[in-house]
């Protein structure tokens, strides 16, 4: 029962999220009372080209090694010698930095071949596999096991473990915990990691190929994400299919997106799968979304105006085709995240050009905010500074938004450019952290199982000012991203069947009884945020592990 304050207290809160909706392309400025940003440390020594949330709440970020001299020195005098680098074959600086997010500092890290432009996904133990990149480091497969911030834990490195170069190119986790890499530059083919054995080779892909715009490419760091049967959602340039690797084979190949502008780099728009409901035993709905990008011929015609639709692709219908949106906002280079919500954060990037050296104007410093049910786009509020080339996003467990990079330069470059680089970090905000949703926001106490099982029942015990109903409670799992170049990998959110909700009398508190998903295909074995989400507003998250 919810007395006339608690009403007042509970309705002035959605009174406030209501009116910061509005038509499609407007800014509202009493929003902007809502949202925040927040300036962390105006230099982490590096350009946060690429980052990955792990599980004990730091995060690994690095730029490349082939540039010169960071900002950051290496511990202990320590200096790197590399005789095939191509800028500093004797580098005392640091090129990877590891940041804690509870204390706001950050320590260098020392990486030895260059991981420009390379990809990254989490195995189910927490190890980072960090794969590709440039010159030395394009046949690489790197290691960062998880550790406390004070510890000496470093990259364990494999100068020439995959069978191919690998720049440009994706990583997605798989059911059976395997990773699989996908493309790169001239690269027409996948390999998994960890291979089978020494003579492990790749497998061909012809679609990439086909896909490929020449000179212009269009077609690196594809959009890949994981399907609940199994198989694979692979999108590049203008085309997608949904592909087997087990048995390499096209499955089914969609319309293509309606427009004829390129969504892959260096046209670069972002991707995301929607979340997926566990909640019944009916088949999953499956929806992908791709935003942004340039126009054909863009990376070769100056800074043309960036692409500003969207496009929705539902899988699961019988016969699939693209709704098309408008976003309010152009935008090329820019980061699509899932907040615990369920809705879509589009944040960094540029109104014209593509991604490249010099090759973008117009930043777009407002992040847009996408309520998929309603399909609504909202203009937030404006951020201190221009993310644009070589900068990224990734979700934080307290619901923030980690921005951080921009080098649009082939060296570290301040002085006299139009966008200096950038080396800081910044944390976004979005309105359901705004204090006056605290009456109403849950509060994770504790989870009866650190490791949950597929389709077996765990309890989260969590306590809340002004608990409405159970019907506006929902458990959710997000997978951390590795986040570059404008796509989230393996970035991943289900929404998991809550069976009764009880409370403690004493303490004061709840209890909610809910299921680990259904299975490996909808959420591979590794660790995973869980928030509990109540009338809009998420909790912080704890970290689980489902094996």
């Amino acid at each position: 029962m919810i007395n006339s304050k608690n009403t007042f207290i509970v309705a002035t809160t959605i009174l406030c999220l209501s009116m910061a909706i509005l038509s499609e392309g407007q800014a509202n400025p009493f929003l902007l009372q809502l949202d925040r940003w927040e300036m962390l440390l105006p230099s982490i020594g590096i350009s946060a080209m690429h980052m990955q949330l792990l599980h004990n709440g730091m995060v690994i970020m690095f730029d490349r090694t082939d540039f010169g001299t960071s900002n950051v020195s290496l511990p202990g005098g320590i200096c790197r010698y590399d005789p095939t680098d191509t800028a500093e074959k004797f580098d005392c600086s640091a090129h990877s930095v590891l940041y804690d997010v509870v204390s706001n500092t950050y320590r260098p890290l020392n990486v030895q071949t260059d991981t420009w432009c390379s990809s990254g996904a989490v195995l189910p133990n927490g190890t980072l596999v960090q794969t590709g990149g440039y010159n030395d480091g394009e046949r690489a497969a790197r290691m960062f096991s998880p550790c406390g911030y004070s510890d000496t834990c470093d990259w364990i490195e494999f100068p020439q473990y995959l069978s191919q170069r690998r720049w440009y190119a994706t990583n997605q986790i798989l059911p059976d915990g395997r990773i699989i890499v996908v493309g790169g530059r001239r690269q027409f083919n996948y390999e998994l990691f960890p291979r089978h054995d020494s003579r492990s080779r790749s497998s061909r892909l012809e679609f990439l190929r086909e896909t490929s715009d020449g000179s212009n490419e269009n077609n690196l760091y594809p959009f890949i994400h994981l399907l609940p049967d199994g198989n694979l959602f692979v999108f590049a340039n203008t085309r997608s299919i949904v592909f087997d690797y087990k048995k390499n084979r096209i499955v089914k190949e969609f319309p293509e997106i309606p427009g004829g502008d390129p969504r892959n780099y260096p046209s670069s728009g972002s991707s995301i799968l929607f979340p997926l409901d566990d909640t019944n035993d009916a088949n999953v709905e499956v929806e992908i979304m791709v935003c942004g990008g340039s126009p054909k011929g863009g990376f070769s015609r100056g800074f043309t105006r960036a692409t500003s639709t969207c496009g929705r692709l539902k899988l699961s219908d019988q016969s699939p085709s693209w709704e098309m949106e408008t976003m309010p906002l152009p935008r090329v280079m820019g980061d699509m995240l899932l907040l615990p919500t369920g809705d879509v954060i589009i944040v960094n990037g540029a109104g014209a050009g593509t991604a490249g050296w010099e090759k973008a104007r117009d930043p777009i410093i407002q992040p847009v905010i996408y309520q998929p049910f309603d399909h609504l786009f909202t203009v937030m509020s404006t951020p201190s500074r221009p993310r644009m080339y070589h900068s990224s996003a990734i979700l934080l467990p307290d619901g923030r938004v980690l921005v951080g990079g921009s080098n649009p330069h082939v060296y570290y470059n301040f002085t006299n450019v139009e966008y200096p680089t950038d080396l800081s970090l910044e944390a976004y905000s979005p309105p359901y952290l705004f204090f006056t949703s605290d009456p109403i926001r849950p509060k994770i106490l504790l989870t009866s199982d650190k490791v949950l099982s597929y389709k077996r029942l765990f309890n989260v015990d969590f306590s809340i000012a002004q608990f409405l109903t159970v019907d506006l409670l929902s458990v959710r799992i997000v997978a951390p991203s590795f986040t570059t170049h404008s796509f989230a990998m393996n970035q991943r959110m289900v929404i998991l069947k809550l069976l009764s909700v009880t409370r403690d009398q004493l303490t004061n508190s709840y209890r909610v009884s809910a299921l680990g998903p259904s299975t490996a295909e909808i959420a591979p074995p590794g660790y995973y945020m869980i928030f509990l989400v109540h009338a809009g507003i998420p909790s912080s998250a704890a970290w689980v592990q489902i094996e």
